[in-house]
This record gives C-alpha cells, sequence and structure tokens, in this order.
C-alpha cells in the first residue's frame, strides 16, 4: 500500500523529535488529520513563529520575547546571586517554586564527550565573562548555584565550570574573590532531571545547596 507523500513527510518530521519513534509518529499524524483544517492552520502558524518571534537573552541565553529578558531587567531579582542551569526548561521549573530570586545562566546544554560536546559548544565562556564583568563594574556576584542535572555529565558540567570560576576570580596575589561558588542539594536523585521534579523537591533542592 502506497502511503500519500504528505502523510510519509509528516510521519518523518515527527520523527525527528526526540522522544518520538515510528508508531507515535503515524498515531500524531493520522490523528492530526481528524482535526478541522482551521485548528491545523493554528498550529502551522505557531511553528512558522515558534523562533522568528523569539530571543535569546544576550545576558543569560534563556529563551524570550525581548532583550535582556523579563527575569534579567527586574528590579525584584537579586543580582548577586546566579544559578547556573543546563536548559530553559529548568529555568521554567525552578520559576513555578517561586522561591528563588536571583538571576540565572542557561549553558544550552553539558559537556558530553561521546556526543562531542565540549565547553565551548555551551555557553560556559559567558558565563566566565559575565562574572568577571559583573565584578568589575560594581555589581559583585556573592554566589554562584550550579543547577545542572545531577547526572554523570551534568556533574561533570558543574566540576568544570566550579574550577574555570575559581581560577578566573583569583586576584593577584593568589586569593580567590568572595564569590562563593554551591551545588544544588541532594534533594534530587541522581541520574533525574530538574524540569520532571515537583515544586517542593526543587524548593528543598535549593534551600540545601552546599558550597563547591
Amino acid at each position: 500500500m502506497k502511503i500519500p507523500k504528505a502523510i510519509q513527510n509528516l510521519v518523518e518530521s515527527f520523527e525527528r523529535l526526540p522522544g518520538i519513534g515510528p508508531k507515535s509518529a503515524q498515531r500524531l499524524t493520522y490523528y492530526l488529520l481528524h482535526v478541522p483544517q482551521t485548528e491545523l492552520d493554528k498550529f502551522a502558524n505557531s511553528l512558522e513563529f515558534l523562533k522568528k518571534n523569539t530571543i535569546l537573552c544576550s545576558s543569560c541565553y534563556m529563551i524570550a520575547e525581548t532583550n535582556p529578558c523579563d527575569i534579567c531587567v527586574s528590579e525584584n531579582r537579586d543580582s548577586s546571586v546566579l544559578c547556573v542551569v543546563e536548559q530553559p526548561l529548568d529555568v521554567i521549573a525552578l520559576e513555578k517554586n517561586g522561591k528563588y530570586k536571583g538571576k540565572y545562566h542557561v549553558l544550552h546544554g553539558k559537556i558530553d564527550p561521546l556526543n562531542n560536546i565540549g565547553p565551548d559548544e555551551i555557553f560556559i565562556n559567558q558565563l566566565i565573562e559575565r562574572v568577571k564583568k559583573a565584578n568589575a563594574n560594581g555589581h559583585a556576584i556573592s554566589e554562584i548555584v550550579l543547577a545542572t542535572n545531577p547526572t554523570m555529565e551534568g556533574e561533570a558540567t558543574a566540576m568544570y565550570i566550579s574550577k574555570q570560576l575559581k581560577s578566573s576570580t583569583s586576584s593577584a596575589d593568589g586569593q580567590n574573590s568572595k564569590v562563593k561558588i554551591t551545588r544544588i542539594g541532594r534533594g534530587l536523585p541522581i541520574g533525574a532531571d530538574l524540569e520532571y521534579a515537583d515544586e517542593i523537591t526543587l524548593q528543598k533542592a535549593m534551600e540545601g545547596r552546599m558550597e563547591y
């Protein structure tokens, strides 16, 4: 049986998405065949403007509508505390809790040698420069919370960032500056992702952070 080209093309497009296998791609495609055309048009319009109407914040690298983003320009946020996360979804998860009042830095990934992702492929260098610039401009960052996921790659990323920050913030006489580096607490099980954690678990993890 020959499958219509329009259906095959959409199935293949769905299969490229993470977590979508061939059968799921087929089910989604055939489901959409029963959706009214007006709803399909809205769906297509949302896809068309997904990247056109969003931008990376040049300060924290969160995906937003404005640059800088709402969190970076907010006067109600504590600019002296910076939380480093892997993905924009992690920011959303932490913001749902409503307890963290600092600012963020989104790496857009983690160090993962098996997938050829090194420090230069994510926004680590930008983090180091951001901290240096803040200190030089008199807006010193007092604490950096390393909230990468508690996976092998997340731990390696946190350790690398910690070493880079300590090295870059060392003064001429060899003494470290007063930037405290902490690691998110163990309220999260090893191997878990922030975006899937419940609000109470995230709150306990933030409250239980330790110097790193």
